[in-house]
């Protein structure tokens, strides 16, 4: 099935990282085009739970394992007629952490998912990231800029470079052994499953106003950054996979509304307050903002912050028309709608409410 040429719908699609945040809003959108779907996790970061309401009776399945695992991976592919490779360590924090583990998931994995979707043939989506950008100062970031990677004494950038690699890779199998593969670089996507782990700021600032507590800014603050909704993100992935135009060429998919953390911080403070004083007023007047300094944030080092991130969209715009429908405003009231209830039961447990 030559899916670009027709569109994802009806077909099987192989989709790694499948249980994960972006992954299982994927895996949604693909059974809602009326495609057959593989969701494959090793659960690291992705949870059952995401994926628990898609029904298999649709054509839904979930394969737990590694993606380094050559022979399953290839068994998997055989099977499909598209790959979305999704499968990542993802979060600063997590990549500070742990380096290793990260740059083993984000670059042998993805050499397994291209050489196996080589071998049958497979078009392949592959999940880039703003982060490639690095230290680049010329906004918006256009897919053609050169890229500017801080020193590898600072482990942050091991992830740029890594997806990096993934790109170089890609586009590599592309050129010597015909894989159709597009790349697409999500921006600061956010949304309903999103953890606050790993450093992912809009769910932190979200559990700590909603519970009562500090939502803690990194530094000054005045750093900025340009949100997505996930199913923008979504529709966006699902327009270039349907592209064939799109083949071999990277695109950045983000938002183009920008905002400081600082002021991220208190609209989500304020819009959590809104949820809270007619419920529990008391526990809606304790939420406060505090900075707090680098070292403090990652006290074993490795961390180096950008100040600005803001993506060019015309490339995917022209070649799909995509445009995001959703604002901020929307994602920080879908990721507070999601907890309040948790939020709420956990207060009154406190006999905060």
């Amino acid at each position: 099935m030559k899916i670009a040429a027709r569109g994802v719908a009806g077909a099987r699609a192989l989709v790694t990282g499948g249980a994960g945040f972006v992954g299982s809003h994927l895996c949604e959108a693909l059974l809602a085009a009326g495609c057959e779907v593989i969701a494959f996790d090793n659960l690291s970061t992705g949870t059952r739970a995401n994926v628990a309401h898609l029904d298999p009776r649709q054509g839904f399945e979930l394969i737990v394992g590694d993606i380094a695992d050559e022979e399953l991976v290839a068994s998997l592919a055989a099977r499909s007629d598209v790959i979305f490779h999704l499968a990542a360590a993802v979060g600063v924090e997590m990549i500070v952490d742990s380096p290793l583990r990260s740059l083993h998931a984000n670059v042998a994995g993805t050499e397994v998912v291209l050489r196996v979707a080589a071998r049958y043939g497979v078009p392949t989506m592959l999940a880039s990231t703003s982060e490639v950008y690095g230290k680049v100062e010329s906004f918006p970031q256009n897919e053609e800029d050169n890229v500017i990677i801080g020193p590898s004494s600072v482990r942050r950038w091991s992830y740029a470079a890594g997806k990096l690699l993934d790109e170089f890779l890609a586009l590599a199998y592309h050129q010597e052994c015909g894989l159709p593969v597009t790349i697409f670089r999500l921006f600061n996507t956010v949304g309903p499953r999103q953890t606050g782990h790993y450093g992912m700021v809009i769910p932190r600032f979200a559990d700590a106003a909603l519970s009562g507590g500090t939502l803690e800014v990194n530094g000054d603050g005045m750093q900025s950054r340009c949100f997505l909704h996930v199913h923008d993100a979504v529709d966006g992935i699902m327009a270039l996979a349907s592209t064939p135009s799109a083949v071999g060429k990277v695109f950045n998919i983000g938002s183009s509304e920008e905002v400081s953390i600082m002021e991220l911080a208190e609209r989500v403070l304020a819009a959590a307050r809104e949820h809270l004083e007619p419920v529990a007023p008391d526990l809606a007047a304790r939420g406060q903002i505090r900075n707090r300094s680098y070292a403090e944030a990652f006290p074993n080092g490795g961390y180096e912050d950008i100040r600005r991130r803001v993506p060019d969209t015309s490339r995917v715009r022209e070649h799909t028309g995509w445009r995001q429908q959703r604002t901020l405003d929307d994602v920080i009231e879908a990721v507070l709608a999601e907890r309040l209830g948790e939020a709420l039961a956990a207060a009154e447990r406190l006999a905060l409410v």
